[in-house]
């Protein structure tokens, strides 16, 4: 919008001004209603779901945090703004409200981007503890990279919905194709940020997506998809740039929707592949640390987690049932995503112990551990006293002989 309203003013083009100001309700109601209404609701959810992670991050880029939500009230007061000045305020003050917009929107994506692949890659953070270490992580520029394309497709793709309202139909033409050549151009970003990215992946992270046998299918398939979004987006905006006039709104709607599966199935990737963790390296997605393995296999799972103690009771079932709350719940339900009845159900208890003692380890040092030692090395080692893991076997035996409706507490 930024772009289009400079190039409207210098070529005195009332076509895409007109374009710009019918889409500056968009902006409004995408940007800062619906984006502040989904910010409130996704601290509120994550604050809930992982608060030793939401924390951590906290404590870790609270100076990053301030930052961007300065640049975030920026934004809201600059396009509100924008929007109730037109035609009210001289061309090149009303130019400068946009463009300080776009400033303050990149900025908030550029912080974002370094906590958010932070948590995936946090590089040398792990040893230093240091702020730029954390922010500027191994898959930190590949990322911005890659979103900053999207961004660009996501614009060109919602304003292609309003310029085909124009009723000139030369000028509807024209518009449609600078459009176009806006998406095509982010579509060359997003796909070489997306190939870099995953080139600065780790390889075990690579190793549950990529490759003749991946070793998580469904994050294959998601890797798919959105390869094959990003295909159908290309197409339709390569259709767009050579007969813009042959555009019809179907198309529009198309594009748009194959943007909003890039940029959906690319998260979806991005936060399968951290498995087990919710911080690389650093925390489990249970919410362990991979510093405190020693002390809770001498001390025992349940003296951290203590909101699961408290219903453990005094049966190794019961008591099994806790360490399966405290240990494996963040990732298994016992019928429905990872669901552990099926899993468990062609399993005798030694074999269960046997591949529980497998994923035992001797330290921190976890991650290093060959690979043969076990079958699932998406999977954390197991955490707890001998007595706790001799409880979760117990537990995990016993949800052979119960069905789904006459499921332990816990489900």
């Amino acid at each position: 919008m930024a772009v289009g309203e400079a190039i409207a003013i210098r070529r005195s083009d009332a076509a895409l001004r007109s374009l710009l100001k019918r889409s500056s309700l968009v902006l409004i109601l995408v940007s800062t209603v619906f984006g502040a209404l989904s910010g409130v609701g996704i601290w509120f959810v994550i604050g809930l779901v992982q608060p030793t992670a939401t924390s951590a991050l906290i404590h870790n880029f609270v100076w990053g945090w301030a930052i961007e939500w300065a640049f975030f009230l920026l934004e809201v007061v600059t396009a509100l703004a924008w929007y109730a000045t037109w035609e009210r305020v001289r061309p090149r003050t009303h130019l400068l409200l946009i463009v300080l917009y776009a400033f303050a929107a990149f900025m908030s994506l550029v912080i974002i981007q370094g906590i958010l692949a932070f948590m995936l890659t946090p590089g040398r953070w792990l040893a230093t503890r240091g702020f730029w270490d954390g922010f500027f992580n191994p898959t930190y520029a590949s990322g911005l990279l890659f979103r900053t394309g999207v961004c660009l497709v996501l614009a060109g793709a919602f304003m292609t919905l309003s310029a085909l309202r124009e009723k000139d139909r030369a000028a509807r033409g024209r518009l449609v194709r600078y459009l176009a050549g806006l998406e095509a151009g982010g579509l060359l970003l997003a796909a070489a940020g997306l190939a870099a990215w995953e080139g600065a992946l780790p390889g075990p992270v690579r190793n549950l997506f990529l490759g003749a046998k991946p070793l998580l299918p469904t994050l294959a398939s998601t890797r798919g998809a959105l390869v094959a979004a990003l295909l159908v987006t290309a197409v339709l905006a390569l259709l767009a740039l050579g007969l813009p006039r042959f555009v019809t709104w179907p198309q529009a709607a198309v594009v748009l929707l194959a943007a909003c599966t890039v940029l959906g199935t690319y998260e979806r990737l991005r936060e399968g592949v951290r498995k087990p963790f919710v911080i690389r390296d650093f925390m489990f997605s249970n919410g362990l640390l991979v510093s405190e393995i020693d002390a809770l296999n001498r001390d025992g799972i349940l003296s951290k987690a203590r909101w699961a103690a408290h219903d453990a009771g005094t049966t190794p079932v019961t008591r099994g049932r806790a360490v399966f709350r405290a240990e494996c719940s963040s990732c298994h339900t016992l019928d429905g995503y990872l669901g552990i009845r099926k899993r468990t159900a062609a399993a005798d208890a030694d074999f269960l112990g046997l591949l529980l003692g497998a994923l035992r380890d001797d330290g921190p040092k976890w991650a290093a551990r060959p690979p043969q030692k076990a079958d699932y090395p998406f999977m954390p080692p197991f955490v707890g006293t001998d007595g706790e893991l001799s409880a979760l076997v117990a537990y995990l035996d016993s949800l052979k002989s119960t069905s789904t409706e006459e499921a332990p507490r816990g489900n």
